[in-house]
């Protein structure tokens, strides 16, 4: 028989992918008591790139789930990406220099295993896991959040109450969206298109990023002879039907020459998963006693590939100003602030580095000159993919210098 359930939890996070399993178990490991929640069953598949960048290592093993994860996953030393005109770059992360990754390469693994160790790892501490409880409602006393109110497996209704409730719950969070928090990015409206194919030869340990604007396509080679492929266009007005994303992502796949020649013989090896629009913004809570976390706090664009190194980061961020409010009794929203704080430093200067890349592709003309430029210039080459691997800091790209060399 387990522990009695708790009055007032700690905390509730709901969402139990990688920000929630995450946030629960450094919560954990610090005493406080948890109560995590996810509408869905475990394993289930999620549609996503599947990849680590080399700094997403470090994060994972201060979860001590490291070496589960490179045990299931396969490593990807570099990307190689083709342009619009045909010029190819062969990118390795940096070896050497002032920063160095966690790891000299990236990872790539199956979310349906990812989140499978990481939700394992939860289980390994006094965590209360709950799968197939839907979150329907907030509790709230004036302007506190106070607990969840939901759904649970077998169709009752049941609330928590919470010091703190964590909303780790993705792009469609139950807890941002109760808030009135969600809002549609203005200008990006991009759509992925996301499977997973069998067959696709000559990986020579590099991820592959094929340019061809307004479309872009990425194969991430995965264990096994899989291979994770992603194809982003412009959304349009509406989503496409499930019955029509097949023939959707064909027909994109062929606007994409290159990745489509990559692919040919290739056969499926899962579903065609749509996901969109792409970006969005999150307004941060006004109310006191909630956090959000990973997805839930907004997402820009896959390009840049930082969506689990966010979601371990932030989920980091966020239970060290939990546990000190938790310390104080103090869950207002200045007690909370330095979790925002935070949040600006470790993320903002890649998103602005992310604006630009995706200024740069989105326009044949710049995404061959850039590529170019890259190609004659290899001393420009290891800022880029420190920055993409999340261990250089985005400012070095930032500077009139460097984008005096990439441009001119």
């Amino acid at each position: 028989m387990g522990p009695a359930r708790p009055e007032v939890y700690d905390a509730i996070v709901v969402g139990a992918g990688p920000a929630g399993s995450a946030c629960a178990v450094h919560l954990a490991a610090r005493g406080r008591s948890v109560l995590l929640l996810d509408k869905a069953g475990f394993p289930r598949a999620k549609v996503c790139g599947e990849y680590l960048s080399p700094e997403t290592a470090r994060l994972l093993d201060r979860l001590g789930a490291l070496e589960v994860v490179e045990a299931a996953a396969r490593p990807v030393r570099g990307m190689r990406i083709v342009a619009p005109d045909g010029t190819e770059l062969v990118a390795e992360y940096p070896r050497a220099g002032p920063h160095r990754g966690y790891r000299d390469h990236a990872l790539a693994i199956p979310r349906l295993e990812l989140d499978r160790i990481l939700l394992e790892r939860a289980r390994a501490y006094p965590i209360d896991v709950r799968e197939g409880f839907r979150v329907t409602d907030l509790l709230l006393a004036g302007e506190q959040v106070t607990g969840v109110r939901g759904l649970a497996r077998d169709g009752g209704v049941e609330a928590f109450r919470g010091r703190l409730v964590v909303g780790a719950d993705g792009r469609h969070s139950a807890v941002a969206r109760r808030l009135g928090l969600i809002h549609p990015h203005p200008r990006l409206r991009r759509l992925a298109l996301v499977t997973h194919l069998r067959g696709v030869e000559r990986f020579d340990g590099h991820g592959e990023i094929y340019l061809a604007p307004p479309f872009y396509a990425i194969l991430n080679p995965l264990r096994g002879d899989r291979c994770n492929v992603s194809v982003v266009g412009p959304l349009g007005r509406v989503a496409p039907r499930q019955c029509e994303v097949e023939a959707r992502f064909a027909a994109w796949l062929a606007c994409v020459p290159a990745a489509a020649a990559r692919v040919a013989g290739a056969t499926p090896a899962g579903p065609i998963r749509a996901l969109g629009p792409l970006a969005y913004r999150v307004a941060r809570p006004r109310q006191a006693g909630v956090l959000l976390v990973g997805d839930a706090r907004g997402f820009y664009d896959p390009f840049t590939g930082e969506g689990i190194y966010t979601a371990l980061r932030s989920a980091e961020l966020a239970a060290e100003v939990a546990v000190a409010a938790l310390a104080a009794g103090d869950y207002s929203q200045s007690a909370l602030a330095p979790y925002e704080a935070g949040c600006r430093g470790a993320f903002a200067p890649k998103q602005r580095v992310s604006r630009l890349l995706q200024a740069l592709i989105a326009r044949r003309r710049l995404a061959n000159l850039v590529a170019c430029r890259l190609a004659r210039r290899a001393e420009l080459l290891g800022p880029l993919m420190g920055v993409l691997g999340d261990f250089v800091p985005p400012s070095q790209l930032l500077t009139s210098a460097y984008l005096r060399r990439l441009l001119l």
